[in-house]
């Protein structure tokens, strides 16, 4: 573990840097504190060829801001950092304590981040698969942030009574982490996310999201199908690029995912293939072995929509996988 308490002067050279996460920890905190204005980091990968963008210091030190002001940090709440500092999850977490003085604490990203700790901390931010495996002591973060990977329906059941403020978020590398976060925990849980402040959205023509933070100077127009419920609140449907229109019916996969995922514990996905009477037709991707029992339990499985069920199964052995544990859905 590494203590970086940022209410007080840091020095970087004294950071140990045997591991590769401690290694990526320290090149980001050399790259901020150099007298270059820009920072450059990568997409995910999840929906393309991952890709290297510039952000402004002075943009993500604003977005830090934002959060901080949602969530109410304050100068010296301790924080733990157990996501990747070579993507934009763990750079901003780093940038949050910087900005805000955080107590910060920093572990290898591992899929059990809290299984070998027993303190508490005021902030964190995790992806779903850490969520899950550690339920059990989540109870030791009063904030945390969930992002990476769409939360299935199954694990934002089991928050729903948890103490701890757990937010979904949503946002993308080119905005500089979230720009809207949605409570999963408690009584307050909502369907929708509620955007930062200052924020401006509207949807264009498709129905996706058009996004305008108050720190960038050009809209980023997404790619993300949404309803809008007012100036600041929205509830997403799913990626344009992934809808499946069969038979002039348009299906949501991530929708059908996140209804199934209550009984399939395994890597799988909804796709589709071409369908000479349909056009394309709904199919469901699992990794593992074929399996007649759960095929007959996703097949009686009541759908929100009865076209959303899938008419073929395939089997693959694995999935590939981002750095922060999303399913690469190209296969």
């Amino acid at each position: 573990m590494i203590h970086l308490n940022f209410s007080k002067p840091i020095d970087v050279n004294a950071i140990p840097c045997q591991e590769k996460w401690q290694i990526d920890l320290v090149d980001f905190l050399k790259d901020w504190y150099s007298a270059s204005p820009t920072i450059i980091t990568k997409t995910s990968g999840s929906t393309g060829t991952p890709k290297n963008i510039e952000l402004t210091k002075k943009a993500m030190a604003e977005s830090a801001k934002m959060t901080g002001t949602f969530l109410n940090l304050k100068a010296n709440d301790s924080a733990l950092l157990c996501m990747p500092s070579s993507y934009i999850a763990g750079k901003m977490m780093l940038v949050r304590a910087i900005v805000w003085k955080l107590d910060l604490y920093c572990i290898k990203p591992v899929s059990h981040p809290l299984e070998n700790l027993n303190r508490e901390f005021t902030f964190s931010a995790m992806t779903p698969m850490q969520v899950e495996n550690s339920l059990d002591k989540i109870y030791l973060i009063k904030k945390l942030i969930v992002g990476g990977a769409q939360p299935s329906a199954q694990l934002v059941s089991e928050l729903k009574n948890q103490t701890t403020d757990i937010y979904e978020s949503f946002g993308m590398t080119e905005t500089i982490s979230h720009i809207a976060l949605k409570k999963i925990s408690g009584h307050a849980a909502n369907s929708a996310f509620k955007v930062m402040p200052y924020t401006k959205i509207r949807v264009d023509e498709r129905g996706c999201l058009c996004i305008l933070p108050p720190f960038l100077d050009e809209e980023i127009v997404t790619n993300d199908l949404v309803s809008l419920i007012s100036d600041n609140e929205f509830e997403w449907k799913g990626r344009m690029d992934h809808v499946i229109n069969s038979g002039g019916i348009k299906i949501f996969p991530e929708q059908v995912e996140k209804q199934l995922k209550s009984i399939i514990q395994s890597d799988f996905i909804i796709s589709s293939v071409q369908d000479p009477l349909l056009g394309s037709k709904v199919v469901i991707i699992i990794a593992g072995k074929k399996d007649l029992n759960l095929e007959k339990q996703i097949l009686d499985f009541n759908y929100e929509n009865k076209y959303e069920k899938p008419k073929e199964f395939i089997y693959v052995e694995s999935f590939a996988k981002t750095p922060t544990g999303k399913i690469i859905r190209k296969i």
